[in-house]
């Protein structure tokens, strides 16, 4: 018998982006699978959305108890050989669920796991560009981990496909974090594998969804906080896995590329970097600011450079995210 994949949607006021999601997994060509949605707490008309699709897909309703809950309660619902999580806003791609099984060879461990591109968007996909990174490929725990941190790279949390047996040795998601709450989880998932394997032609759209999204840092102190203690945990994973010299290199290169969000404006939590950096044998440099934002400081000083160069790209971004907005809204008008 085909394995059954379940299909789990935590959704928090997310009316309207939760359909196309749904729609996107009830049109996988895998037939067999379910499809759960947890509605945590959401004060919109996102239950209602979801019931009407009922009875292909099972609402479950909580209190807000954030993402992380969402999903362990949506796991805790669900009955696959493999979970496929899926943020209410994102989309898969038709054959996603399909093509990745299918590279599953007889003899296989139940604990590979499963990897694909993924292409971020506004409101349009057919503009999107799927990823090319050094992620892309089939890897040991260490070295995908290793490639990571030294990168600065990541896998977009769609893209995996895991089955029970490696979600029940990797635990729960963890719900004291509330950023990058998927990028510890899938840290602990990979150091419990036995290694990715990577399918290439097909995947997920990723939604940029600016400063609403819970991807979206911005000037949150819980979120900064949140940050630091998963980067913490994902260094304990790796070190856990390979105590050696290159590895340390990849954790404190790791903590640098992250630093600037602590710097400006959490000193107590730069400092803690640091002292982490130091236990990894070495330190992180004050942040530089980049070609384009330095003529500034001599003219306005350092801190109105800094904040441009935080700044802009979010300007920029949220720019980009209108324009596509209104063709969306064009192409999509009655004539």
């Amino acid at each position: 018998m085909q394995p059954l994949v379940s299909i789990v949607i935590p959704a928090y006021n997310a009316e309207r982006t939760v359909a196309e999601a749904i729609q996107s997994a009830i049109g996988q060509t895998w037939s067999r699978k379910e499809i759960i949605v947890v509605d945590d707490g959401s004060t919109d008309s996102t239950a209602e959305i979801v019931d009407r699709f009922a009875p292909t897909v099972r609402l479950v309703s909580s209190g807000n108890r954030g993402l992380s809950a969402a999903v362990n309660l949506a796991i805790q619902h669900s009955h696959g050989d493999y979970i496929q999580e899926l943020d209410a806003d994102d989309l898969l791609t038709p054959d996603k669920i399909e093509r990745q099984l299918s590279v599953l060879r007889a003899g296989d461990s139940k604990r590979i796991l499963l990897s694909a591109p993924w292409a971020s968007f506004y409101y349009r996909t057919q503009n999107a560009r799927f990823v090319n990174n050094a992620l892309c490929q089939d890897l040991s725990p260490v070295e995908w981990l290793l490639r990571k941190m030294s990168g600065n790279l990541y896998m977009q949390n769609a893209t995996w496909l895991v089955s029970r047996e490696l979600v029940e040795a990797a635990g729960p998601w963890d719900t004291r974090l509330n950023y990058d709450q998927d990028g510890e989880y899938f840290a602990r998932v990979i150091s419990c594998s036995t290694g990715t394997r990577f399918v290439p032609g097909t995947g997920v759209f990723y939604r940029a969804s600016g400063p609403g999204g819970i991807s979206y840092l911005g000037n949150s102190d819980e979120k900064r906080e949140s940050l630091l203690l998963s980067m913490q945990l994902q260094i304990k994973y790796l070190l856990a896995l390979e105590n050696s010299a290159r590895v340390r290199r990849a954790c404190i290169t790791y903590l640098q590329n992250w630093y600037e969000d602590f710097y400006l404006e959490r000193s107590d939590l730069a400092e803690q970097a640091q002292k982490i950096a130091a236990e990894l044998g070495g330190s992180i440099e004050e942040p530089r600011l980049r070609w384009k934002f330095a003529w500034l400081k001599p003219l306005f000083g350092s801190g109105t450079a800094k904040w441009a160069q935080m700044t802009f790209p979010h300007m920029k971004a949220s720019l980009l995210r209108s324009i596509d907005k209104a063709m969306y809204t064009l192409e999509n008008s009655p004539n």
